[in-house]
């Protein structure tokens, strides 16, 4: 008996940490995303559009291949087909808000939905963070407080940018909560494509109704396709069925850590030691949350 619990745990605690490696790194890739967006040379929709077009047929061949099926329950399917709609309303209004704002507030106001989603987490299990998770929480808003709140500036030319990155927060709170709501009876793959397919259609809509949506660089679309949706989202829709919402918010916030990493690598954008401080002060939260976990 005793033997059969210890491999029961062992069993568990090793699917935790691949969880917790797939969710770092999705959040990795899907940093990338914003570069893509950049280089596609497109209106932000239709690359948005683009992005969840192209994934389909890719996410499809790969459930045939895994042998996960397609879900035909419609309870299911109506979850992640709402789901699909909420998450082609984050990308619309996120992209949106870029260009209306300064890149640190959409950036900033945008991961709200790291907090939006913890706090459904405790809704749910109907308690207060215990005093491990407060002082991980509240880390991590300082850490992103030091990275992104000297280029933060509040001013009535972005306030309109500043509430469609906060929409859109709140929309790709939607998007998670709809994924792990079906992940207790669903397959990482089938969640994903069905989600994906339910946002084809909004963002088709969208994208027309914002301008040109045939692409002159192709590429770009593609690996924003393979990269964020297929590969960055399969990873974290991996990772939802087996973290809990707390560590999922936290880990979203490695995002911004990521994208001021490759500005700095890529386009020579200076980071100082309060910059250092901030990641420094992110991935400590993390970890805290993650063995708070391990060892309740």
């Amino acid at each position: 008996m005793h033997d059969s619990s210890s491999a029961t745990y062992t069993s568990q605690r090793k699917s935790m940490s691949l969880a917790f490696v797939a969710m770092v790194s999705g959040n990795a890739i899907l940093s990338l995303g914003p570069w893509m967006v950049r280089l596609a040379q497109i209106g932000p929709a239709a690359s948005a559009f683009w992005r969840v077009a192209l994934a389909v047929p890719l996410l499809l061949l790969i459930t045939r291949g895994s042998g996960q099926r397609l879900p035909r329950d419609p309870k299911l399917l109506m979850v992640l087909a709402i789901g699909g709609i909420f998450f082609a309303a984050d990308l619309a209004t996120w992209h949106a808000g870029i260009l209306m704002t300064k890149l640190a507030n959409a950036t900033l106001f945008g991961n709200a939905a790291s907090f939006f989603f913890m706090a459904y987490g405790f809704i749910t299990m109907r308690r207060l963070p215990n005093s491990r998770q407060w002082v991980s929480v509240l880390l991590a808003m300082l850490g992103i407080g030091l990275l992104l709140g000297r280029s933060y500036e509040l001013s009535p030319r972005y306030v309109m940018g500043d509430l469609l990155s906060v929409f859109a927060g709140l929309m790709y709170t939607g998007y998670l909560i709809a994924i792990e709501r079906v992940r207790g009876q669903l397959q990482s793959w089938p969640a994903l494509t069905i989600a994906t397919i339910g946002a084809v259609l909004p963002m088709l809509l969208i994208a027309l109704w914002e301008g040109p949506i045939v692409p002159t660089h192709w590429i770009p679309l593609i690996l924003l396709a393979i990269g964020s949706q297929v590969i960055g989202q399969g990873l974290m829709v991996y990772a939802i069925g087996h973290l809990s919402p707390i560590v999922i918010g936290l880990g979203l916030l490695l995002q911004p850590v990521i994208a001021a990493s490759i500005g700095w690598m890529r386009y020579g954008e200076r980071l100082d030691g309060l910059d250092i401080m901030g990641m420094v002060f992110v991935g400590s939260a993390l970890l805290m949350v993650r063995a708070d976990k391990e060892r309740r």
